[in-house]
């Protein structure tokens, strides 16, 4: 079997590429640097262009399912010619994907693609569910419904369609875990806020996993790509200190520090979502990590 990734070469698309691999499925992945082409029997990257809709074609051949998690990172400060890169990434690679399937024979029958929990409404009561249709009206909502508009597309050429909303990723190797980390590690650790907010989670195992099972088992539709039991910001940035056995006795970052600090980003440590996993583990999804604690302890004895 045959998959193409874009964004194959960033924290999950490496993770997702190394259990293909165990499972000797080739991989084929796309970027926008040639520096970073390999030619291998498994793994061949091809260059592609989605600010030019360029495309090497040749990515497409004998591929049966494209995971795609192309996207400018959102933990860069949110100027305004910045906010609109991090829209575009993502529509745009798609709309590229899109042409260049409609321009070639092929046999892709599943597109699986990230998306991401931001789409919800910032509450602190609701449990957000994948039939919840009331989104928020913030800069990430809007971005996450628009690229998963473009991903369902898809569909009016006959590939069968997966999203995974993905929730705050924990790894060691990147992304917003290590950066949670270090001042709590070096004593200097505080609550952001009331600390009430929700932050729906998952250990980037079980969401390396998750994609493979949705390919395995050719899940359509939207599923919460989160564990089972969120947290608070309190309760994670106790979990960590705990670990550290370290005392939290800085007071809370009130939100016009950090609205100073980082701008519209700002967002990111003070939205609110509750969201539900229901719906994946009843089509049989077991997690590996499904409490933070032992998460915690299996990621960070890695990070250090």
């Amino acid at each position: 079997m045959k998959v193409l990734i874009t964004g194959g070469t960033g924290l999950i698309g490496r993770e997702i590429v190394s259990l293909c691999h165990k499972e000797d499925i080739v991989v084929n992945y796309l970027t926008t640097s040639k520096e970073k082409i390999k030619n291998e029997s498994n793994y061949k990257g091809f260059y592609w262009n989605p600010q030019k809709g360029e495309i090497d074609k040749e990515a497409l051949k004998d591929v049966e399912v494209i995971i795609n998690l192309a996207g400018a990172t959102i933990a860069k400060r949110w100027t305004r010619s910045y906010r609109q890169e991090i829209l575009e990434s993502r529509v745009q690679a798609l709309a590229t994907l899109y042409k260049g399937l409609k321009e070639t024979k092929h046999q892709v029958r599943q597109l699986i693609s990230a998306s991401a929990v931001g789409i919800y409404k910032d509450s602190f009561q609701n449990y957000c569910e994948e039939k919840d249709t009331i989104y928020g009206d913030d800069f990430l909502s809007e971005v996450v419904q628009q690229w998963e508009q473009s991903a369902f597309e898809f569909k009016t050429i006959g590939i069968e369609v997966a999203i995974l909303r993905i929730g705050l990723v924990l790894s060691p190797n990147g992304g917003v875990l290590p950066t949670i980390v270090k001042p709590i590690k070096y004593g200097l650790g505080a609550i952001f806020g009331t600390g009430k907010q929700w932050q729906s989670w998952i250990h980037i195992k079980d969401l390396a996993k998750m994609f493979m099972y949705v390919l395995h088992e050719e899940l359509e539709g939207v599923y919460n790509a989160v564990a089972p039991n969120p947290v608070s910001n309190k309760k994670m940035t106790q979990l960590i200190a705990e670990y550290y056995k370290k005392q939290l006795w800085l007071p809370n970052i009130p939100k016009n520090t950090m609205r100073l600090l980082l701008g519209k980003m700002h967002i990111l440590l003070f939205s609110s979502q509750r969201v539900c996993s229901e719906k994946i583990q009843e089509r049989g999804f077991n997690y590996t990590f499904e409490n933070l604690k032992p998460a915690l302890i299996d990621l960070l004895k890695e990070e250090q």
